[in-house]
């Protein structure tokens, strides 16, 4: 039977140790907070969010878009979320995602995310999440769908000031 204490040279490991293949350092496992920067484009409300959406962050998220959601929903506006920047999305992450979606519906206000990741955008298709928010192929789809103000806004790079 093997036993690693009984080889020379051999150290024993936890489970922890071991990473898959292709394995990356991430924000949230570096102790790094998801970056989240906030902008309004004409009646359009942008965040960017960059880094992996999970357990560690997802409190942080939603403290992040409470007050761009909440004037969002005052205004019956658009916010869209630019996810180029998320390279994972967890079950939390999504909870956080569906509470959001909720809230601006109640509002008669539009939740759109822009710019999936093909790891993000496979989770929201396993999850169907695709189904439940409005999902775009680019930022500038998105802020089309919001209206031809907040695109021209963004095309122009003249972010007004944020909620």
């Amino acid at each position: 039977m093997f036993a690693a204490g009984r080889l020379r040279g051999v150290r024993p490991f936890s489970y922890t140790e071991i990473k898959p293949l292709g394995h990356r350092a991430t924000s949230s496992q570096n102790g790094r907070p998801l970056q989240v920067s906030i902008h309004r484009h004409a009646d359009a409300t942008v965040a960017t969010l960059v880094g992996r959406i999970d357990h560690q962050t997802a409190a942080q998220l939603e403290a992040a878009l409470a007050p761009a959601l909440a004037e969002a929903g005052v205004r019956r506006s658009a916010v869209v979320l630019d996810f180029s920047g998320v390279d994972y999305i967890s079950s939390v992450g999504l909870r956080v995602l569906m509470i959001a979606a909720k809230q601006m519906r109640e509002h008669q206000a539009q939740l759109l995310v822009a710019a999936l990741q093909s790891v993000v955008a496979e989770i929201f298709t396993i999850s169907r999440f695709n189904r439940i928010l409005t999902v775009t192929a680019t930022l500038d789809d998105a802020l089309a769908l919001c209206s031809p103000a907040a695109l021209a806004d963004y095309q122009a790079g003249r972010p007004a000031a944020a909620p």
